[in-house]
């Protein structure tokens, strides 16, 4: 069993993983020179190409896991939804769902539409390390349901917000149908071989708590279930969702991730008992001078610790201005004083 599964378990490592949500892309130059003139969304569907980028940053960094290469409307590209990633603005879709004639048109996913996800994961599979970790990747169903509805990103999920509170029946069914959407692309990369996968909620930090529990958490939770056969870890993160931890962390994950707003003692309270955590440098600290950065990490590696299972990662995604010479160097650091901390048997 690979460190970052083990830590995913909260069973002993020897030192804390460590990986970073959108490590492979924008902050690598060898990233930009794959895709240039390349769509993002036919980039998703190459397999070489998938599995180069997704190996990008293993070879760079040294991470303890690569994250798979992919975007949270693969899954409806590939089942036929007429959607693009336009540039400076995020997915589009032509035509919006916020009717009933209009959730009929979203086809079902199937495993043989997912071929090219498949031979992606095994071609990653055949360029990792022996000891890294190649985590599987899906947007949960609310987060997708928001492109869907609002018809591309959105500040305010105004349309979003009215569909689940005026027609709760519709909002229900267009998230059902994206759960098994989600569940069936998330299965495609584990039969293909991963050994973990990340379940996103994005958008969920917009919501109330008990919107959140009563319109949403349902369907994250189903996700979870069609996958729990497969006894991998699994981690459930979203964007500002400290108030929403508790909750989020009753869908059924092993590890809840953590964004940079939440200190990790206080996390550790609010998830379930045994769930290890992720998280949970800010991004914007990669920007700061080495000794805060360090000074940091180390705060958050003892948290982790204390807490027992801990996977290091930002609090959200890297940034794309980011350095990447000194994301290798909080790499090195994790390992560094994380070995160093166990080895003391200060956390036994």
């Amino acid at each position: 069993m690979v460190t970052l599964t083990r830590a995913a378990l909260s069973e002993s490592v020897e030192r804390t993983p460590v990986w970073f949500m959108r490590q492979a892309g924008r902050s690598l130059p060898e990233y930009k020179k794959a895709r240039e003139g390349i769509a993002m969304l036919d980039a998703c569907l190459m397999p070489e190409l998938t599995a180069e980028i997704t190996l990008q940053p293993v070879r760079r960094h040294g991470v303890d896991a690569a994250i798979f290469f992919s975007d949270i409307v693969v899954p409806l590209k590939i089942a036929g939804m007429d959607v693009e990633i336009q540039p400076g603005i995020g997915p589009v879709f032509a035509q919006p769902v916020r009717t009933r004639e209009d959730l009929a048109r979203i086809p079902d996913l199937t495993a043989d539409m997912c071929e090219a996800i498949a031979q992606a994961v095994t071609l990653t599979r055949e360029g990792l390390p022996e000891d890294t970790a190649l985590i599987g990747f899906a947007g949960a169903p609310f987060t997708v349901a928001s492109y869907l509805i609002e018809g591309g990103p959105s500040k305010n999920h105004e349309k979003t917000k009215a569909m689940m509170l005026g027609d709760p029946e519709l909002f229900s069914a267009i998230l059902g149908k994206l759960a098994h959407m989600s569940a069936t692309f998330i299965q495609a990369q584990l039969d293909a071989g991963a050994h973990a996968f990340q379940l996103f909620d994005s958008w969920a930090g917009y919501l109330n708590r008990a919107d959140y529990e009563r319109y949403v958490l349902p369907h994250s939770r189903t996700v979870f279930d069609a996958l729990a056969h497969n006894n991998v870890p699994s981690i459930h993160f979203g964007v500002t969702t400290g108030e929403l931890l508790g909750s989020m962390s009753t869908a059924g994950s092993s590890v809840m991730g953590v964004d940079f707003r939440v200190d990790l003692d206080d996390a550790s309270k609010r998830v379930q008992p045994g769930q290890a955590l992720q998280g949970n440098l800010d991004p914007a600290l990669v920007f700061a001078p080495w000794d805060v950065i360090a000074s940091r990490i180390e705060d958050i590696v003892r948290a982790g610790l204390r807490h027992g299972g801990h996977i290091f990662n930002l609090g959200h995604g890297v940034l794309p201005t980011s350095d990447p010479t000194v994301l290798t160097r909080i790499v090195e650091e994790v390992h560094t004083v994380s070995s160093r901390l166990i080895a003391s048997g200060e956390f036994e």
